[in-house]
């Protein structure tokens, strides 16, 4: 989510947009401001099961089901949802489009270095889209560099970062702008697999039958270490008041069977959970 998933082309744009308008303490917006205005205003990439809108305007997923109750629990009811583009969301946030993003974003160094993060919600591992059957026999990321085939990605996905730390040359990757797209890339043969969560992969391979997740996947390997990311809710910089009003209740709730029950009905499992405790945020922007 993921996703995920920014030293790549939006962070860059993320990075000039800071540089263009170094924010002031009056672009803060405050838990007050958002109680004074009446709601809040909470983006989501429209990636399932991390935040989605639906059709008919619900917002469903794990960060806007539990953006909610903790915004409840802070005394703000209403909530104005934004869909966007992931690529979209940090340059949205740097230009006050929203409050805070609910998208289960993988906090990364590079995104701590021009946003602010929560504490992790959620843990997740990756996951491979094959065209049904598996033509090519594909089963990990790394393969990819060897056999030349082409892999999708989504555009500001931290997916970018392992395949390139997998040397797989960029001219193998097809960037694709949403997970909508993952489908018709995958079965058309433009890409022989999309590298996404593997939460995100299980709910592409359940709404076609041209496409099927890659089984017995080997998780990719970054320095000795399994690739598994953190998603957390992001802020402004200058809403460091809001963030830790946030956290405050995000602990609490973390500790309920509310929560996990949330986290369960969108297959995130048992595991999964128990990770999602073991790093801290402040580890994770230092990269450990």
């Amino acid at each position: 989510m993921g996703h995920m998933n920014h030293a790549n082309h939006a962070l860059l744009l993320a990075t000039s947009a800071v540089a263009l308008c170094i924010a002031s303490p009056t672009n803060a917006v405050t838990l007050k401001q958002v109680k004074d205005r009446g709601y809040a205003r909470i983006a989501v990439a429209n990636e399932i099961p991390y935040g989605y809108v639906d059709p008919s305007g619900t917002a469903k997923g794990v960060g806007p089901e539990v953006a909610t109750r903790i915004m409840g629990q802070l005394g703000v009811k209403k909530i104005q949802w934004v869909a966007t583009n992931f690529g979209s969301l940090i340059p949205g946030l740097l230009a006050n489009r929203f409050d805070m993003v609910a998208a289960e974003m993988a906090v990364l160094p590079p995104r701590c270095k021009v946003v602010i993060f929560s504490e992790p919600n959620s843990s997740y591992g990756e996951g491979l889209l094959v065209a049904k059957g598996n033509p090519y026999q594909l089963h990990s990321y790394q393969a990819f560099a060897k056999n030349g085939r082409k892999i999708a990605i989504m555009a500001g996905a931290d997916q970018l970062e392992i395949l390139q730390a997998l040397k797989i040359p960029d001219e193998q990757m097809v960037t694709i702008s949403s997970n909508a797209d993952a489908i018709s890339t995958v079965a058309t043969g433009r890409a022989a697999g999309y590298a996404a969560t593997s939460l995100t992969v299980g709910q592409l391979a359940a709404r076609s039958s041209k496409v099927e997740v890659a089984i017995n996947f080997k998780d990719p390997v970054i320095n000795g270490n399994a690739a598994r990311s953190w998603g957390a809710f992001a802020f402004s910089k200058q809403s460091a008041g809001l963030r830790d009003a946030f956290n405050g209740k995000l602990d609490a709730f973390k500790k309920t069977l509310a929560w996990r029950k949330i986290m369960a009905r969108y297959g995130f499992t048992q595991a999964d959970d128990k990770a999602s405790a073991e790093k801290t945020t402040h580890d994770l922007c230092a990269g450990r």
